[in-house]
C-alpha cells in the first residue's frame, strides 16, 4: 500500500507553520501551535507531514495510552500493576489524531464500564480521543468552534497532563501528555481566551501569491499524486536532514542556558507589551531555548528571543502590527530599561560626600 502522506520538505513556503511545527516537535512542552488563516493554505498538510517525519515512538507494549518506557513515573495503573515484573516494548509510529467539533464528551475522554470496573479496575476504561493522542499530536481543526465543555476537557488535560475519567463514583486517570495543534479561521468567531491562553505559538497563514511558488505548488502535486513513492524519494535527503536537525535539537536543549539578564529582558518586554499573566514569559523562555537549540547556540541569544517572541506574541498583538522591527525596538527598549535601573542601584550603593 502507497504512503500518501505528503513530505514535509516538499511543502512551498508557509515558513512559520512549519518552524512553529518542528519547534514543538523538539520541546512539546513549549505548548502547542495555534494557526490562524483562511482554508486550503497547507495547514492540514504540515501536520501529517511532520508526524509521517518524526521518529517512531517506544511504548510500553499493549498499553492503550502509549505509556514511555522510559518513564516509570508516567506509567499509568495498568502499567504500574503489570503482574509480569518485565515491561514489554513496541514501537508505534507518530499519529495524527484528529479531535472531530461533533464529538462528544465519552468519546474524548473515554467511557467506563461501572461492572467491569468494579472487578478490574483500569481494565474497565474504555479510552477516548485523549487516550489516543497522549505523546501524539492531537488536532483540532476550527479550534474556536469547538463547545465549550470540551474545551474545559482540553483545558486540564493541557494543563496537568492526565485526563480524569469519572463516572457513577468511580474515577480512573491515565497519561495525556500532547502536542496540541489547532487551526480557525477568525471570521468564524475568536477562541475562548482561556484555551488561547494556554497554547504556546500562535501564527497566521495567507495564501501564497507568487506566481512562480503557486506554479511549483501545483506541479509537486501533480507528480505527488502521479507516483507518490518516487516523489517521496527525490525529497528523502531533504527528509532526513529535518529529522536529523529536530533529534540534535532534542539534545542539545537540555544543555542550552539561559543568562540572568536575558530572563529580565524577556520579563521587561511582556510588561512593556502590557502581557496579562507571566504564561507569556515562560513561553518566550521556552521557544528561545528551543530555537537556541535548533541554531545549534548553546546559550540563548537577543536573535532567539526575537524571533521566539514573534511566535509567542505576534498573532495575540496582530492589531498593534508586531512586525520584526517593532520587536527589536521593543527589546531594545527593554535592555535600556533594565540597564538604567541597574544604573540608578549602582548609584544608591555608592557613599554620599558630605
Amino acid at each position: 500500500m502507497k504512503n500518501l502522506i505528503f513530505p514535509f520538505s516538499a511543502i512551498v513556503g508557509q515558513e512559520k507553520v512549519k518552524k512553529a511545527l518542528v519547534l514543538n516537535a523538539i520541546n512539546p512542552s513549549i505548548g502547542g501551535v495555534l494557526i490562524k488563516g483562511d482554508k486550503g493554505t497547507g495547514k492540514t498538510t504540515a501536520v501529517r507531514a511532520l508526524a509521517d517525519l518524526l521518529p517512531p515512538l517506544k511504548v510500553v507494549k499493549g498499553c492503550p495510552f502509549n505509556c514511555d518506557p522510559d518513564d516509570p513515573t508516567s506509567f499509568c495503573d495498568s502499567c504500574k500493576m503489570d503482574e509480569s515484573g518485565e515491561i514489554q516494548v513496541e514501537e508505534k509510529k507518530m499519529r495524527v489524531v484528529e479531535l472531530p467539533l461533533g464529538a462528544t464528551e465519552d468519546r474524548v475522554v473515554g467511557s467506563i464500564n461501572i461492572e467491569k470496573a468494579l472487578k478490574e479496575g483500569m481494565k474497565a476504561l474504555e479510552p477516548g480521543i485523549l487516550a489516543d493522542a497522549n505523546r501524539n499530536i492531537l488536532y483540532v481543526d476550527e479550534i474556536n468552534l469547538l463547545d465549550d465543555n470540551l474545551v474545559d476537557v482540553l483545558l486540564d488535560a493541557a494543563a496537568y497532563g492526565i485526563n480524569t475519567v469519572e463516572r457513577e463514583g468511580i474515577s480512573l486517570v491515565h497519561p495525556s501528555n500532547f502536542i496540541l495543534v489547532g487551526t480557525m479561521n477568525p471570521a468564524e468567531g475568536e477562541l475562548r481566551p482561556q484555551l488561547s491562553d494556554r497554547i504556546g505559538l500562535q501564527i497566521s497563514v495567507q495564501s501564497i501569491l507568487d506566481i512562480d511558488d503557486r506554479v511549483k505548488i501545483m506541479q509537486r502535486r501533480e507528480s505527488f499524486e502521479k507516483d507518490p513513492n518516487t516523489f517521496r524519494e527525490e525529497f528523502q535527503k531533504y527528509q532526513n536532514q529535518i529529522l536529523e536537525n529536530i533529534i540534535k535539537a532534542r539534545k542539545l536543549l537540555k544543555e542550552v542556558e539561559v543568562s540572568q539578564d536575558m530572563m529580565k529582558v524577556i520579563a521587561q518586554l511582556c510588561v512593556d507589551m502590557g502581557v496579562d499573566g507571566h504564561r507569556a514569559d515562560i513561553a518566550i523562555l521556552k521557544t528561545s531555548k528551543t530555537l537556541a537549540a535548533y541554531y545549534k547556540h548553546h546559550e540563548v541569544e537577543y536573535i532567539d528571543v526575537e524571533e521566539a517572541t514573534a511566535l509567542v506574541l505576534g498573532e495575540r498583538f496582530h492589531k498593534k502590527s508586531l512586525d520584526e522591527d517593532k520587536i527589536k525596538k521593543q527589546i531594545k527598549n527593554a535592555v535600556n530599561e533594565i540597564s538604567d535601573e541597574e544604573n540608578k542601584g549602582d548609584d544608591k550603593k555608592k557613599p554620599q560626600n558630605k
